[in-house]
């Protein structure tokens, strides 16, 4: 290859990078804005429908809760936890405060503030607040599914 090839094909090669680089950085952007987008549906879905429906509807398959320092592993136990539970009156709220997605686009997570409130079995306001983490995952059908909450 001769030195004015070299000089030629440098700059182009540089501008065919930089505009690679551009595109994944938008893509990864519109990503974000999806996460964000289930984080508030999978929010909405929890006022509307309660816990139980919207834990269930955005778990994967082996998805994973940590829940008072326990783990319950897999949709099958998530939805037994749900079953088993004496309290009422249940309000819960979050809104991420991060997001950032793997380059890969297949991996994501977002953490922020929570509050729930809710009422226990012989009538007492249980109230909590503090932060959550999310990892969610892209499946095969495009959605995107918590792995871990």
């Amino acid at each position: 290859m001769t030195y004015k090839s070299v000089k030629f094909l440098l700059p182009l090669i540089l501008i065919i990078i930089g505009c690679s680089m551009e595109d994944d950085n938008k893509n990864l952007e519109d990503l974000k804005k999806e996460i964000i987008k289930v984080e508030k549906d999978f929010a909405n879905l929890v006022k509307t429908d309660g816990m139980a429906k919207a834990f269930l509807m955005y778990a994967a398959e082996n998805a994973v809760l940590n829940r008072n320092n326990n783990l319950i592993k897999g949709k099958e136990k998530i939805q037994e936890y749900f079953e088993h539970q004496t309290i009422t009156d249940i309000k819960l709220e979050w809104k991420p405060d991060f997001v950032d997605v793997a380059n890969s686009g297949d991996l994501a997570y977002t953490y922020g503030k929570y509050s729930f409130s809710a009422l226990s079995s012989n009538g007492e306001k249980i109230n909590s607040t503090g932060i959550f983490h999310t990892v969610w995952k892209k499946q095969n059908d495009g959605t995107w599914k918590y792995v871990w909450d």
